[in-house]
């Protein structure tokens, strides 16, 4: 089949200034995600402080905590399966800033859950919280799929790893924000304003997110949803010829060809025929990731009792700061540098080979930690055993330089721009299906016995067992079912459904 000109030149185009602004532009979900993922561990901390008394032990109910936790992910995962497929159906540009809109606005109106009683609160905070998963889950499949399509082959990887890496500065944002805004107010009033403090945080998340939107708007649809999916090939490279350094005489076609009709439909027969496995690969592992990625809360809970004062020698801006601190410092030294590793060497290590690598390794670090957990772990003379944090560093850093990174970039370039962007929204919403799953299932599966109004379950060294297991799970489906896309085309996805169209016309 012969290749259109704008795609071919997109493939080899090198690193531009446009690529960069891209990466940022695009990343911007990404960091308000991990932003408000990482603010409201702090954030719940704070309101068990405000609107529970001692009898509570000044902290959010579990049931509120789950609660908030989960809805935020059921409309990450809603999200990903809506403007997936409006993305394929309508068009990227057309509702990438749609979803970014409502990530501001809904990141605004969680800080405005104003009411008098605290059951009013928390309900609004979780719907609007659901909202914001909303948007936050459309960001996913519209990022990668547009990262991927406006990349060249040889450096794909490294361009949709660097959009996911914007999850990091999140994190690390979400810290910085969280203890400036205590130390101000705990500098400047009573504790009696920390209702404002907390709202201030999940307010300043939206900030980076809503710069970016006139610059979303003003982002051209990629050549290859206008040429491939619109078939306006003429319109594609007009487009490419404004933010890629090429003349339009370059790559405009000389005898366009006439629009191919689609040989098969979304789930027919014949999709799943060619691209099942590629989707149960890609759904598979991100759900199982997701279950191991947000099930570290476990680790998080066990830092604090070790590194924390107790809540009655500290006011409610101190605590904040010190959580935040920790958050900070496991972030600069083992998530930052976990995506970095994964910008360098995905496109010279390929995707297989380092999500492979990272479900491994973070199977070997439960296992460490999970086996001799009561035995060792726990006891007196090793409850201040540094080595506890370094391998939950670890976790992160194998995590992000692993499968947290690959699951994210494998979807967009594994099927046909038709459905890119709705395959990669079906895999996310896998995903955030394990992530709910890990952050309430697990975390309530944890405590082997009644605690913290918590029910008994299997206990700690089980659950790290079992979690180490989904690690190996995860590990052999990567090796047996996922395909390697280093390097690869995004139009040999095309080749399959449309190459007997081709011949078909070229014959008549």
């Amino acid at each position: 089949m012969a290749r259109l000109r704008v795609l071919s030149e997109l493939d080899t185009a090198r690193t531009q200034y446009y690529h960069f602004k891209a990466i940022i532009i695009a990343g911007m979900g990404l960091f308000t995600d991990a932003y408000d993922l990482f603010s409201i561990t702090l954030i719940i901390k704070m309101m068990g402080r405000i609107y529970y008394d001692h009898r509570k032990g000044f902290q959010t109910p579990p049931l509120v905590t789950s609660a908030l936790v989960a809805t935020a992910l059921l409309g990450t995962a809603v999200g990903q399966l809506l403007f997936g497929r409006l993305g394929d159906l309508k068009g990227r540009r057309r509702v990438y800033g749609f979803s970014l809109l409502l990530m501001v606005f809904s990141s605004l109106a969680s800080a405005f859950s104003i009411c008098i009683r605290k059951t009013c609160v928390f309900v609004t905070l979780g719907f609007f919280r659901f909202m914001l998963g909303l948007g936050i889950g459309g960001d996913y499949p519209l990022s990668s799929t547009i990262m991927s399509e406006f990349a060249n082959k040889k450096t794909r990887g490294s361009f949709i790893a660097a959009v996911f890496s914007m999850q990091g500065f999140g994190i690390l944002a979400s810290s910085t924000v969280t203890v400036v805004v205590c130390s101000i107010f705990r500098a400047a009033s009573k504790s009696s304003e920390a209702d404002v403090a907390w709202r201030l945080i999940l307010m300043l998340g939206c900030v980076p997110a809503a710069m970016t939107y006139y610059w979303r708007m003003m982002m051209p649809e990629t050549a290859r949803y206008t040429a491939l999916v619109e078939h306006n090939v003429m319109q594609a490279a007009k487009d490419m010829e404004k933010v890629l350094d090429v003349r339009l005489s370059m790559i405009a076609e000389e005898y366009p060809l006439p629009p191919i009709p689609h040989p098969y439909p979304l789930f027919s027969r014949e999709f799943f025929r060619r691209h099942g496995r590629d989707l149960f690969a890609c759904s598979s592992t991100w759900f199982l990731v997701d279950i191991v990625f947000y099930s570290q809360v476990l680790f998080q809970s066990e830092i604090y009792k070790r590194y924390l004062d107790e809540k009655g020698k500290v006011d409610i801006y101190k605590e904040a700061i010190h959580v935040a601190w920790i958050q900070a410092v496991i972030t600069v030294c083992s998530t930052i540098p976990g995506y970095f590793f994964s910008v360098y060497f995905i496109d010279r290590w390929g995707r297989v080979k380092i999500q492979m690598m990272g479900f491994f390794f973070m199977a070997v670090i439960f296992f460490i930690i999970g086996i001799p957990y009561y035995t060792f772990w726990t006891t007196p003379d090793h409850e201040e055993n540094k080595w506890f944090m370094v391998l939950y560093g670890l976790a992160f850093f194998f995590a992000n330089f692993g499968p947290n990174t690959t699951t994210f970039i494998v979807p967009a370039e594994l099927f046909p721009a038709r459905f890119r962007s709705t395959c990669h929204g079906i895999s996310g919403a896998a995903g955030k299906v394990g992530a709910i799953i890990g952050s309430v299932g697990f975390l309530w599966a944890s405590h082997k016995k009644r605690e913290y109004g918590y029910s008994k379950g299997i206990g700690m060294q089980v659950t790290l067992i079992i979690l180490g297991g989904v690690c190996l799970l995860g590990m052999v489906i990567t090796y047996f079912f996922t395909r390697e896309t280093m390097g690869r085309s995004l139009e040999e996805n095309e080749v399959d459904s449309q190459t007997n169209e081709v011949e078909e016309h070229n014959n008549l």
